[in-house]
């Protein structure tokens, strides 16, 4: 019986470590999902013009 219960325990830690690494895995998708599209729309984004300037930004935070 004891090996019986120590596999279904070894079972269980296989199982919880299982999703743990799926979870890092798609954590690690996302960031280089992530990184790519940063990467590719960096050009695009530097020729926009600014919606914003810094005196916008300035003026709504003091009357925040």
């Amino acid at each position: 019986m004891t090996i019986e219960v120590d596999l279904k325990e070894i079972k269980s830690l296989l199982t919880t470590l299982n999703k743990k690494v799926d979870v890092l895995i798609e954590e690690k998708e996302t960031l280089q999902f992530m990184a790519f599209a940063e990467k590719s729309l960096k050009d695009f984004l530097e020729n926009e013009p600014d919606i914003y300037t810094v005196k916008d930004i300035k003026a709504k935070v003091k009357h925040s």
